[in-house]
């Protein structure tokens, strides 16, 4: 009975080994069968050869200066992919010590450590047993994140293998650890990739981490908000320290090296990135919406038809910028416009400048605003929106020292803003060489963050005396000399009759006539022109929207910085008209080249008339209305230019011309209405010149820019027009003298008839 009772526990037996191999194999078999399933898709699609040759990421599209500087970037995230060799390899051990220490050995998926994690969990202790290859799969291919959902986190674990399996297939160990470097999430600071953190929490650059700079970002990717150095710091430095303990575990670091790294605080230097980060902020919201319309236009999409993103895509944008020139531009605004703001605030204090037709601007500056929007929808009736303007809150507000947090009604920080001073500049590269027509310096407004309307390209304003130059190249070019005399007395021209301050008597040539920016003779001049031919040339010059009519001679039409500048530029261009050229080229994240486009040129002036204009303008900065250039800032070397002031004072020019670069300068507030009291403050000498006259010193202060000092360029075989005044003898002739061929000397060319 005994032997037969053994005999059944040794069948029974037989039978839980056999039951329980069939369930090991059958447990084999299904995850062998899931496996195949999962591989071919059926619990969602997995990435294709061509999908892990071009992995999906949120990369942001850099602005590239001409000299290779990064003005900032658009992104969604802030993301910019480096390479191997541009991260230390304090880095790469910190992360493979505490993240993957058998890297370099596995082939995507480490066993040995996975089973080793699941004993861990199976008695309560939690660990992660991902392999960096598979962190890696799962940052690019899974889009949704990480799965709570039991079963889908198996099935996801399972595609993480897989395609960990397949990255290591086609790509090399030293690949890998940089692609997940690049797309791994530092923060909620817009740092993504370890390019954005080394800048964001100690403003370098990834080559240049330390080993507790490492061990401190390495530590953060266990958990970005629990581990954040700025939230929470204690927390940071034990993590940062626990890193570094791994590090010496695995041989990166000594013992005396680990302590030392230990002592040593968190040593940040953060600085939050954001979009308006960096140079030429108007610049380059401008530049985006370019490259958008043109895309557009030109259909230019991606292999898959689907549009390109600049905020995700990754393009590398380049550009004719200079980021030395863009510094100092915005430098130069900085440190003039702050000073003449005091000026301007000075001038209205004690008064209301919101009378008469500056009253409106109040109640279209409230109606504007996202406040009175919101309290619209809200269904708020005017009256309750006209209180709850006049109601003090909490708010940040501009200024030159700096955001100020203070306590006004919103309807006291519409007075506020609309006090303030704007201005723009804009430099492009003139003259001759493989430069001609680039935009250098773009300061499209004092402050981005706040105030985002850009004033080179987007906003037109009346353009005064900066029009002027423009009659008088029309004059040269039908045949009249610069030493031809008018009389500088009251004109009308089919019912109009311009005012002149400052008046000049009797007669005088056309060359004192633009240097002292005289509005007599520029009228008498049209006068015999006729509006046709200045608006004809005006636009020929590259500034559209000229209407003809008499007033145009002392600038009362409208036009961007942009197009003045272009406009400028064809008298040192030897008449050439070159659109101002800003955009090089745009690569797609490969190198590839997507788009480059081709400069326009137009003839729009003989070489003649263009060299007799340089030297006109040059008159006016040597004894004109430009002359402080001269005693005040001691620019001495040939500069010409030509100031503007508009009616009551409301926009101050001045567009400057050296042999190698033509810059614009505007300065005026929000609204027309709001002006400076006197011509002394509001002139354009005043509240234009002095930013370009800071703006050149800079620039001629820094022998990297190699501008040189020299003069205007005579046309090939010599001027044929006669430019120095003193070579007619006692004086030049005047209209009636000229016409009787009475003067003592040749008499300068009469206009041909």
């Amino acid at each position: 009975m005994q032997r037969k009772k053994a005999q059944l526990t040794k069948e029974e037996t037989r039978r839980y080994t056999i039951n329980f191999w069939k369930i090991i194999l059958g447990c084999i078999a299904f995850g062998i069968i899931l496996i195949f399933s999962v591989g071919l898709g059926l619990f969602g699609k997995l990435p294709s050869f061509r999908d892990l040759e071009n992995p999906k990421s949120n990369l942001a599209s850099d602005v590239i200066s001409d000299d290779g500087v990064v003005l900032g970037s658009y992104f969604v995230q802030n993301r910019s992919n480096v390479r191997y060799d541009q991260i230390s390899p304090n880095v790469i051990n910190a992360l493979i010590a505490t993240e993957d220490v058998r890297f370099y050995s596995h082939s995507g998926i480490d066993f040995k450590r996975t089973f080793t994690i699941i004993f861990y969990n199976l008695v309560g202790k939690k660990q992660g047993a991902s392999t960096i290859t598979q962190q890696l799969a799962l940052n690019l291919f899974q889009e949704e994140g990480r799965a709570h959902n039991v079963f889908k986190r198996f099935i996801q674990k399972l595609q993480e293998w897989i395609i960990a399996i397949k990255l290591e297939r086609n790509y090399t160990k030293e690949e890998i650890i940089t692609m997940y470097l690049n797309t791994v999430d530092f923060g909620s600071y817009n740092s993504f990739g370890i390019k954005s953190a080394a800048q964001t929490y100690f403003n370098t650059t990834p080559d240049k981490l330390s080993q507790d700079q490492a061990a401190l970002l390495v530590g953060m990717l266990k958990g970005p908000s629990y581990y954040s150095p700025i939230r929470n710091p204690d927390r940071a430095l034990a993590r940062r320290n626990t890193v570094l303990d791994n590090m010496h575990n695995a041989g990166y670091l000594s013992d005396p090296e680990a302590e030392e790294m230990k002592e040593k605080p968190l040593g940040l230097n953060f600085r939050p990135i954001n979009h308006n980060d960096g140079y030429a902020a108007y610049f380059r919201a401008v530049l985006k919406k370019d490259i958008q319309k043109i895309f557009e236009e030109r259909n230019i999409r991606k292999a898959d038809d689907t549009p390109y993103d600049l905020d995700r895509d990754g393009l590398k944008i380049y550009t004719t910028i200079n980021s030395r020139m863009q510094k100092y531009a915005e430098d130069a605004q900085r440190e003039y416009i702050k000073t003449l703001q005091v000026q301007f605030t000075k001038v209205w204090k004690g008064r209301n400048p919101f009378k008469g037709e500056a009253e409106i601007l109040l109640e279209q500056g409230m109606k504007r605003s996202d406040r009175y929007k919101v309290l619209r929808e809200e269904g708020l009736t005017e009256g309750d929106i006209l209180k709850n303007f006049s109601t003090p809150v909490k708010m940040s507000i501009f200024s030159w020292r700096g955001d100020i947090d203070t306590v006004m009604t919103p309807m006291d920080s519409i007075k506020y803003y609309k006090l303030l001073l704007r201005n723009a500049l804009l430099s492009v590269e003139a003259g001759e060489g493989p430069g001609t027509g680039y935009v250098r310096a773009w300061v499209g407004g004092i402050n981005f963050e706040h105030f985002k309307y850009d004033q080179v390209k987007m906003g037109a304003r009346q353009v005064g005396s900066t029009a002027k130059p423009f009659t008088y190249a029309a004059a040269v070019t039908n045949g009249y000399s610069p030493c031809y005399q008018l009389p500088n007395e009251p004109v009308t021209i089919d019912g109009w009759s311009p005012r002149s301050d400052h008046t000049i008597p009797g007669y005088i040539t056309l060359k004192k006539g633009l240097a002292h920016s005289q509005n007599w003779i520029t009228a008498r001049l049209m006068s015999e022109l006729g509006p046709t031919a200045v608006a004809t040339l005006t636009k020929k010059l590259g500034v559209p929207n000229v209407p003809a009519y008499p007033s145009i001679c002392l600038g009362t039409f409208d036009a961007t910085l942009y197009d003045m500048v272009g406009a400028y530029s064809v008298f040192v261009n030897h008449g050439v008209w070159n659109e101002p050229v800003y955009l090089l080229r745009v690569e797609d994240k490969n190198g590839n080249v997507l788009y480059e486009p081709k400069p326009k040129v137009v003839v729009a002036l003989d070489e003649q008339t263009a060299y007799v204009m340089t030297d006109m303008l040059k008159g006016v900065v040597n004894q004109g209305t430009g002359v402080r250039l001269r005693y005040k800032y001691k620019l001495t070397n040939p500069i010409g230019g030509k100031t503007g002031t508009t009616q009551r004072n409301s926009d101050g020019w001045f567009i400057g011309i050296t042999p190698q670069l033509v810059t614009g300068v505007w300065t005026g507030a929000e609204d027309r209405a709001i002006h400076f009291l006197s011509t002394n403050q509001g002139e354009g000498a005043n509240s234009a010149l002095p930013v370009f006259a800071l703006y050149m010193k800079k620039v001629y202060a820094d022998p990297a820019l190699k501008y040189t000092k020299g003069d205007f360029p005579p046309p090939p075989g010599g001027a044929t027009i006669t430019i120095n005044c003193d070579a007619y003898g006692a004086k030049p002739a005047t209209a009636d003298s000229a016409a009787a061929g009475s003067s003592p000397q040749p008499a300068p060319a009469k206009p041909v008839q």
